[in-house]
């Protein structure tokens, strides 16, 4: 029996998203083309690996055991491909890295210099990735290694998962510079229930987080503004239009605004996460121990 690797790739899809036209659209394919090569798919195993549930499909119990398997099977090979690629030289090939907005500046950018500069030929393709989104391309296959937090209660790590720790950071509560408070101690939010808040993108880490610690606070906060990147949302806070809650990662220097830790500290581990299966490919460990290596700037 010999195995396409491609078409394992497409039942992998098929098990994470769900229906063959959400495959086609992932991948940008026709939905009939999936059919064609997941029926090909079929004969190759001698295998059903497929069964109608009215106008969709759904994975059969073999299906389902294939499914789970094939991820493993194609980071084997990928494996074994980054192995024979480099055999006697440096690492090489392409690692797909997901990670939130924060961590790109600080973890990410500084790693992948030193990597360029060391390893030509290892190409790091970079992925802005929400935990929830990254939790779950990770998983899919879509990426490589991903830089999450472990306190995202949404998304659960799971024994599936490796975890790397990387370093730790606060949330911090962002003021405007002439704000009555700027400048002093630990701020409690209770304090701050009437103020105009700038969030983060509906559903995004920090939007949650934030929503959830006024919450415990007893208010529920009045949003202005919600923007898809930190630098639009600290020229909102700057120009005193609106507080905000950020990691102390995320506040860039560059603007003019005052950050004040919380009275009660919210710490978050900021992690690097691979599958759990066959051992990372070598280029993948590079990537790992660079971002280690790291330091950020709080």
């Amino acid at each position: 029996m010999t195995l396409n690797p491609w078409r394992l790739g497409l039942l992998n899809q098929l098990a994470a998203h769900g229906t063959i036209r959400a495959v086609a659209a992932a991948l940008d394919l026709s939905a009939s083309s999936v059919s064609q090569q997941l029926a090909l798919l079929e004969a190759e195993t001698r295998t059903k690996l497929l069964e109608r549930a009215g106008r969709r499909v759904r994975l059969t119990p073999a299906g389902l055991i294939l499914a789970r398997r094939a991820q493993a099977i194609l980071d084997h090979m990928d494996a074994v491909e980054d192995e024979l690629r480099t055999f006697g030289t440096e690492p090489a090939g392409q690692v797909r890295l997901g990670a939130f907005q924060s961590s790109i500046h600080t973890l990410v950018t500084p790693a992948v210099i030193r990597l360029a500069r060391s390893y030509p030929h290892l190409e790091i393709q970079v992925l802005e990735l929400e935990p929830h989104e990254s939790l779950a391309a990770l998983r899919s296959g879509d990426a490589d290694l991903i830089i999450t937090t472990t306190d995202f209660v949404e998304e659960p790590l799971g024994p599936d998962l490796d975890l790397v720790p990387l370093t730790t950071d606060l949330i911090v509560l962002v003021v405007p510079p002439e704000h009555p408070t700027a400048g002093r101690g630990p701020a409690d939010l209770a304090a701050f229930a009437d103020e105009p808040w700038a969030f983060d993108r509906p559903q995004s880490y920090m939007a949650n987080l934030t929503t959830r610690l006024c919450r415990q606070a007893g208010f529920e906060p009045r949003v202005v503004g919600r923007f898809s990147n930190y630098s639009t949302l600290l020229r909102h806070v700057e120009a005193g239009l609106s507080v905000a809650m950020l990691p102390s990662l995320a506040v860039d220097p560059r603007y003019r605004v005052a950050t004040r830790p919380l009275v009660v500290p919210v710490p978050r581990a900021i992690t690097a996460v691979v599958r759990r299966g066959a051992p990372p490919r070598p280029a993948i460990l590079t990537v790992l121990e660079a971002l280690r290596r790291v330091e950020p700037e709080h």
